[in-house]
């Protein structure tokens, strides 16, 4: 019997003790995003988050420094954000670091709200329905943005959504909207000082050892109900990008997908024009397709996209087609505009770089150069095949003829016709051609000098 009850209280002991476990070693997970908001950040800030879920960590602090970035990236992280179970901290840092454009949005949806020292925080206002970004609009004369014209609908209808997504975000997290809500229309920044004593943020830390001393004991509601941090001496790991997110790193660059899209083009003409060589078909069709899943990530203007399509086409007829160079100039002029105007974006960092642009349109007008400069060559050559090359050829008699023979030319037999009786293996000059019977006569001795 009483073995029976110290078994019991063996396993209430246990039971009692299991939910305690995690916090007796509390675990927090780093993330870190320096650099605009992109489909990649956001893949490894939603995959951050999950695994910190999975591993039951106290918290996650989400270190920003960044312009700003697409909306669509930013409203995942968000999103993910707001279905948490673990506390996301957002940390505007190290010094020097800013929290702009998208990175106040994710700074007000997190649990709790901080930044270092000499950080700033702010100008939220969008520029567009697709690229998500920000850019100032043009400042006046005290200093501060400018709000859209009365009359501009799309700005408005853009401006008012971004006010009641940050208004809805602030009021969720008790902070100050009405801060929020200048940041988005008169494009608003603050140092972090300032932030705290208006509310933006919940505190200022130096460092992140400090930030989890300073938010120990604090209650925060998630989307599992209400967790109280315990961060104070917790173990901090550092979760870098995976994989996954550095390959969507690297292909949603713009310059990067721009230049898979003209390898990918350039791959299928060549293997068009050489049909078996199989290796630029190959390359061509992997490179077009990952240009393809690039620039669905991204903010593409379809126009400069048919623009750059037209362009190729246009310097590829060139090739066929005698218009002395005008097709291929026109190409060149849609492949350098479309370049242009193909991404419709303000984000920084969010551009096709100019020097690729311009790069890559002189080696298309190089290739212009190179097409017109062939046709041109190729027009001061002998012809060397079909009917006009048969004339002026030298023949050599078959066997003694006068009016009719035959004579062997090319590696060939022809029938010819001579007013001059010619001797069999007597060299002939053709004159003409009717039909399949050649005009010949006979070639002229070479002079003694030329012998000589």
């Amino acid at each position: 019997m009483a073995w029976g009850w110290l078994l019991l209280l063996a396993v209430a002991t246990v039971g009692a003790a299991a939910p305690e476990s995690p916090m007796a070693h509390p675990e927090v997970v780093v993330l870190r995003v320096d650099g605009a908001i992109s489909p990649a950040s956001a893949d490894y800030v939603v995959r951050g988050i999950q695994r910190a879920d999975s591993i039951h960590a106290t918290a996650v602090v989400l270190e920003l420094d960044t312009p700003g970035g697409l909306s669509s990236s930013m409203r995942d992280i968000i999103k993910a954000i707001l279905a948490s179970p673990v506390p996301v901290i957002g940390y505007v840092a190290p010094s020097g670091a800013r929290a702009a454009s998208a990175g106040t949005y994710i700074m007000y949806a997190c649990h709790v709200a901080a930044m270092a020292p000499a950080t700033n925080i702010g100008a939220a206002t969008p520029v567009s329905l697709t690229g998500g970004g920000s850019l100032p609009l043009p400042a006046s004369t005290s200093g501060k943005g400018v709000p859209a014209p009365i009359g501009d609908t799309e700005m408005r209808k853009v401006t008012n959504d971004a006010v009641a997504y940050i208004r809805a975000l602030a009021e969720r997290r008790d902070r100050n909207a009405d801060w929020a809500e200048k940041a988005v229309r008169d494009a608003v920044s603050v140092s972090a000082e300032e932030a705290l004593k208006l509310h933006v943020v919940d505190l200022v830390a130096p460092d992140v050892p400090a930030l989890l001393a300073d938010v120990d004991g604090r209650s925060v509601e998630t989307s599992a109900g209400a967790r109280v941090l315990h961060t104070r001496d917790a173990t901090i790991q550092t979760v870098a990008p995976g994989v996954r997110s550095q390959f969507l790193g690297v292909i949603a660059n713009p310059s990067v997908a721009y230049i898979l899209l003209l390898i990918g083009l350039g791959g299928l003409v060549m293997e068009g024009m050489h049909p078996g060589g199989v290796l630029p078909g190959v390359v061509g069709a992997i490179c077009l397709l990952l240009a393809l899943y690039a620039f669905q990530l991204l903010p593409v203007n379809f126009a400069g996209l048919g623009l750059i399509l037209l362009g190729v086409i246009l310097i590829v007829s060139e090739a066929f087609v005698p218009a002395y160079g005008v097709l291929g100039t026109g190409g060149v002029v849609s492949f350098v505009i479309g370049s242009v105007i193909l991404m419709r974006t303000g984000v920084p960092g969010y551009g096709i770089a100019l020097p690729v642009v311009v790069g890559v349109a002189i080696a298309a007008a190089g290739v212009l150069v190179g097409i017109v400069w062939m046709a041109m060559r190729s027009r001061k050559r002998p012809v060397v095949s079909g009917r006009e090359e048969m004339v002026g050829a030298v023949a050599e008699v078959v066997a003694d003829f006068e009016g009719l023979g035959m004579v062997h030319v090319h590696g060939e037999r022809w029938q010819a016709r001579s007013g001059i009786p010619l001797k069999r293996g007597q060299r002939v000059s053709v004159t003409g051609m009717h039909g399949l019977v050649l005009d010949v006569q006979p070639v002229a001795p070479p002079s003694k000098e030329e012998a000589q």
